[in-house]
């Protein structure tokens, strides 16, 4: 899960980069998607505390 998450944060980060290098529509569309990426990762990361026995 460590691995899914910190995958999902990167990706997030990355995304929010590149969407302010776009305009219009799929500005917006490409940072909701990379914010929502950035948040699961988070979650991910924090079920990872919480649940250790969850680790591969």
């Amino acid at each position: 899960m460590k691995g899914i998450g910190m995958t999902l944060i990167i990706l997030g980060v990355v995304g929010i980069i590149l969407s302010f290098m776009m305009y219009g529509d799929i500005a917006i569309a490409g940072l909701i998607g990379s914010i929502s990426s950035l948040v699961t990762g988070i979650g991910f990361m924090k079920i990872n505390k919480i649940i250790p026995s969850a680790k591969p």
